[in-house]
């Protein structure tokens, strides 16, 4: 186990005031309390005590895109940042928006985790006269993650209009969280005579979020590609699989000058990767 910040919610609406977010304790020993808000914190005091409507009113969430539609990819060092945009649409308009990605049955529940907002308020921009999109950031941290976090978050939303409703949904929709993977490659020797056997070697790894390392992605089938020099395109070979420590062995007839690399596809939780070419001369 480890710690899990409590996400929690005000029933019926998103907090529009300071939210206080528990920590929560577990049998690591490890604690952390997000400092991050739920919500928008710039609103009038008038606007405070906003009452939270349903979708039959005229505040709507329309869309809420996280990174651009493309999952989030999270190392084993540097926190990464991700820009949430959310689209709603009043017939006053819209004023500020708040987000939270999270991952667990029960927003309120002690067992989920989450990554708030970083911002204090959302940056809005009109499409119209009654619809715009406000865009925040959340940042992932992977000193508060671990592997099974590799799979599907929820995003919540919650949106302010200028007339002082709120609308909050705590599973709007769902963004991919990954493990970040790296790839590598070399071909030798180097140079090689034409004909000659040509080994390759490399190595698949992904991020460890339970050690804070990379560790080999095993079993796993990886492209053997080769670009002939003068080339821009990379043509698949053979198809190997990564071993029990994520290495790559495979031979080749060395046939022309070009670039040698490995390719790898990706899976639900680790992004596609691949290496950088190595340059063989064949004589």
């Amino acid at each position: 186990m480890r710690i899990r910040a409590t996400v929690a919610a005000v029933s019926g609406a998103l907090a529009l005031s300071a939210l206080a977010v528990p920590a929560a304790q577990a049998d690591d020993g490890r604690s952390w309390t997000p400092s991050g808000l739920f919500a928008p914190r710039q609103a009038a005091p008038e606007r405070m005590a906003a009452r939270s409507v349903t979708a039959t009113d005229d505040l709507k969430i329309t869309k809420v895109v996280v990174n651009g539609g493309k999952p989030v990819v999270v190392g084993t060092k540097s926190p990464q940042k991700y820009s949430v945009a959310i689209t709603a649409t009043d017939d006053s308009g819209i004023a500020d928006a708040g987000t939270a990605l999270w991952i667990g049955d029960d927003i309120e529940s002690e067992d989920s985790f989450g990554f708030f907002q970083n911002e204090d308020a959302a940056k809005c921009k009109a499409v119209n006269a009654t619809t715009s999109t406000c865009t925040l950031s959340v940042t992932f941290d992977p000193a508060f993650m671990i592997n099974s976090d590799a799979t599907s978050w929820h995003v919540a939303a919650a949106v302010l209009s200028n007339d002082g409703q709120i609308v909050d949904n705590t599973k709007f929709g769902k963004t991919k969280v990954q493990r970040f993977s790296k790839l590598t490659a070399n071909a030798g020797p180097e140079p090689v005579k034409k004909g000659k056997t040509l080994t390759v070697t490399g190595k698949l790894t992904r991020a460890h979020w339970d050690t804070g390392t990379y560790k080999g992605y095993t079993q796993q089938p990886v492209k053997l590609q080769f670009r002939k020099k003068g080339s821009s395109t990379y043509t698949t070979v053979k198809t190997i699989k990564s071993s029990s420590t994520g290495t790559l062995k495979t031979t080749v007839k060395a046939s022309a000058d070009g670039y040698w690399r490995f390719s790898f596809a990706g899976t639900s939780t680790t992004p596609a990767v691949s290496a950088a070419g190595d340059y063989v001369d064949v004589k």
